[in-house]
């Protein structure tokens, strides 16, 4: 599994939101469950969400100079289960 790279995030901004677009993977099917871990890192989840073909957490915190790494697995309505996996690193902006 490919790894994803979102824009890098500073410990003192607020929450902010990080999307995965499923479209593409899910060839017609849609999202019936999503669940965020964190595999590594320092940050926290505040809340997620989840429509037909996206997925969105709320990050906040986090340490300057640590890389976070996120899994997001979905389970579809026709039955699949997918997983992406996502780096996020830490800086000063």
């Amino acid at each position: 599994m490919a790894f994803l790279q979102w824009p890098s995030r500073d410990p003192n901004e607020s929450p902010l939101d990080y999307d995965i677009d499923w479209s593409l993977r899910l060839a017609g099917d849609t999202i019936a469950t999503s669940t965020w871990t964190i595999v590594a890192g320092s940050v926290t989840i505040e809340s997620t969400s989840f429509s037909s073909t996206e997925t969105k957490v709320w990050l906040n915190g986090g340490t300057l100079g640590v890389l976070n790494t996120l899994n997001n697995k979905i389970t579809t309505a026709g039955g699949r289960v997918m997983e992406q996996s996502v780096n996020l690193a830490m800086v000063t902006k």
